[in-house]
């Protein structure tokens, strides 16, 4: 999948799109590259309060987000106002 016509969306608007339950990522490379890179984020969320640009998938395309991760599950990233997008819809992280 193409990363090219992303598009951009507020914070506030992402605990209303709706996510599919399957992994986006192909390879097993990918999937640990995301998760250092979460890891990473949410280190410097914590300790800095930075930004990331998170990019990720709903049912209709592609979307970034520019945000502090406040916490991170097994399963999902929070972000500000308990709003949650799951890892296995996440392509990658800019940091």
């Amino acid at each position: 999948m193409s990363l090219d016509n992303i598009q951009l969306v507020e914070k506030e608007t992402v605990g209303d799109l709706v996510f599919p339950l399957d992994e986006i990522l192909t390879s097993n490379s990918e999937i640990l590259n995301r998760k250092l890179s979460i890891d990473r984020a949410i280190s410097l969320g914590n300790l800095e309060r930075q930004k990331v640009k998170i990019i990720f998938s709903d049912t209709i395309g592609i979307k970034k987000v520019n945000t502090t991760i406040w916490a991170v599950t097994d399963k999902a990233i929070l972000l500000k106002q308990n709003t949650v997008v799951p890892i296995h819809r996440i392509h990658k992280l800019e940091i």
